[in-house]
Formats: structure tokens, C-alpha cells, sequence
């Protein structure tokens, strides 16, 4: 049995869709990203399948119960951190932990065991006596993360649990998240981070409201089109807005020091960089090919995609 199961699931605003046709399946004891920018529908598609949100049309179940008919049964079974969790600033870390195991029917009998267990799996065994508006971004995260297990769900839902959270207690994030997947607990991350993706079993890539791609992120990456140039240049900001002008590629990113050049014809690419650079008296310090990222992949895909809006999600198996 899969342990989530989208069917043409689809949510609609008035005239704006949301969420459009989403069909996939995510397997129990899996993590699984949900990638996309801002308004992709990442948040509205986890308000359906944890039964916050009814759907204008399709279905979805969650450990075989129905989102809809059984919401009450899914809600036992599941484990939500919303964008802005809903943690009591005036409480204790401990109180807080408490708090939600009442909310959630938590029997007393182990609970303290249990909160011992959260603490220390989250880190925030010394912080425990700590009024959670004291704590920093990354351990309030971690903080309504622990809240959220304190019933034991079979499914977690988190919905871009690691936005705006500092680089260090993102990757002890995803160090919990990793060593809650050794428990058997199926779970569904939503991200803006790219490179976040890279670590989910299988990612969906999505892009106002549709499905562009589903797959492993090492099959996803094989739907890039063309090739990637590796660029290193003084000023690269500079040279990335003349490459853009003076180049005809498929396109000409940013990435900090580096430039990714995106062409179908490599060695025709390769000369003709050299030669803007040059003449505008940029010196080249390195030019390379280099695999994708799934930033890379995103970009490629939606491009192809904003061209010719394709009927299926695209499958990088087919």
C-alpha cells in the first residue's frame, strides 16, 4: 500500500487553478520532495492531503483512508508543520512538547519518557525550561517539529519546514529527518531549495499548479536539455549580462562566482564565450562541462515547458 495516493487532484480559487490534475504516488518509509518557487501550490497541496483544504475535484488517500471522507481517521495517522507552526511563544520548550500531546490525546501513561525522547533527538535537551519565543529560527523548527511527532504519526507532512533557517540547522534538520526515516515514518517535505531536493528519494517538480516532472533526482536531471557550460571569470555578474546579450544559448545563469551556460552545440559555445570574454578584456579562468543541479534541470524543464505546455507530466523513465 502507498502511503500517499494523488489522483487528478485538483484545487481551484474562482478562476485560478491552484492545484491542476496532480496524479502520483509516494511509497511508505519514503522521503519525497515537492519542489517549485513561490505560488507553485506546494502549500495548498498539502493543506489537501492532511484534510485542512477539500479539493474541487480528484482524490487523494493517506495510509488508504480518504483525505476527504475519512479526514477525521487521516488526521490520526499524520503529523503536519505548517509554514507558520503554531508554537506559544509564552511557553516553555517542555510545555510547548506538553501541550500538543494533550492537543493530540497523547496517553500520559511514557509521556514523559517520550518528551525526554523529542528532546534529545531534536537537540533541545538544554533548552527545555526556554520560552519558545526565545529560541532562534532554526530550533523553533526544530521545536515544532518535535511537536508534530509527539503522537507517533506514520506520515509526516512538512511544508517548507527549512525556509529562511540559517545553513547549519538546515542540514541538523535534515540529519532529524534522515534518522526519523530509520523509524518507518513516510515523509513529504515541500521546498524552495533545490539543493534540499537532492537529498528527498524521489522529488515532483512543480510549477503553478501542475506537474512538470516526477522521479528520483538522478533521473529528473536526465530531462536537461543540452549541455552546461561552467564558467569562471572575474566580475561574473558583468559577464553573465554579456554573455546574455552577444551568445545564443539556451540560457545564461548566475550561480555566486560561477556562470552556467546552457547550449545545445558545446564546442561552437565554448569558442564563442572565450572570444566575448576576451574581447571585452574579461579574463577566463576556467570553462568546463559540468552535470546538471536540479536548479538547472527546474530552469530547463520550465522553459521547455512555458513553450510547449505539455499534456503529461514528464516522466524521465520514459
Amino acid at each position: 500500500m502507498e502511503a500517499i495516493k494523488l489522483l487528478h487532484l485538483t484545487r481551484s480559487f474562482g478562476a485560478v487553478r491552484a492545484v491542476e490534475d496532480l496524479t502520483f504516488g509516494i511509497a511508505q518509509g519514503e522521503i519525497f520532495g515537492l519542489v517549485g518557487p513561490d505560488g507553485a501550490g506546494k502549500t495548498t497541496t498539502m493543506r489537501l492531503l492532511t484534510g485542512v483544504m477539500e479539493p474541487t475535484g480528484g482524490e487523494a488517500w493517506v495510509m488508504g483512508k480518504h483525505v476527504v471522507r475519512e479526514a477525521e481517521a487521516v488526521k490520526e495517522d499524520i503529523g503536519y508543520m505548517s509554514q507558520r507552526f503554531g508554537l506559544y511563544p509564552d511557553l516553555t520548550v517542555e510545555e510547548n512538547l506538553q501541550f500538543y500531546a494533550d492537543l493530540y490525546g497523547v496517553p500520559t501513561k511514557g509521556l514523559e519518557h517520550k518528551i525526554h525522547e523529542l528532546l534529545s533527538f531534536s537537540n533541545l535537551t538544554p533548552f527545555k525550561k526556554r520560552q519558545a519565543g526565545r529560541l532562534s529560527g532554526g530550533m523553533k523548527q526544530k521545536l515544532g517539529l518535535a511537536c508534530a511527532l509527539i503522537h507517533t504519526p506514520k506520515v509526516l507532512f512538512l511544508d517548507e519546514p527549512t525556509n529562511g533557517v540559517d545553513p547549519v540547522s538546515r542540514r541538523d534538520f535534515w540529519r532529524i529527518l534522515y534518522s526519523l526515516l530509520k523509524e518507518g515514518v513516510t515523509i513529504f517535505v515541500s521546498t524552495a531549495y533545490l539543493d534540499e531536493a537532492e537529498r528527498c528519494h524521489r522529488v515532483a517538480l512543480l510549477h503553478q499548479g501542475r506537474l512538470l516532472a516526477c522521479d528520483t533526482p538522478d533521473r529528473v536531471k536526465t530531462l536537461m536539455r543540452g549541455t552546461i557550460l561552467e564558467v569562471r571569470v572575474g566580475r561574473a555578474r558583468e559577464a553573465a549580462a554579456l554573455l546574455k546579450r552577444r551568445v545564443k544559448v539556451e540560457s545564461v545563469g548566475l550561480f555566486g562566482d560561477r556562470i552556467h551556460v546552457v547550449t545545445m552545440d558545446r564546442a561552437q559555445t565554448a569558442q564563442e564565450v572565450s572570444a566575448v570574454l576576451q574581447a571585452e578584456g574579461l579574463t577566463l579562468h576556467g570553462l568546463r562541462p559540468i552535470e546538471p543541479s536540479l536548479e538547472d534541470v527546474f530552469v530547463s524543464v520550465l522553459t521547455s515547458e512555458e513553450a510547449v505546455p505539455p499534456q503529461e507530466p514528464i516522466d524521465a523513465r520514459a
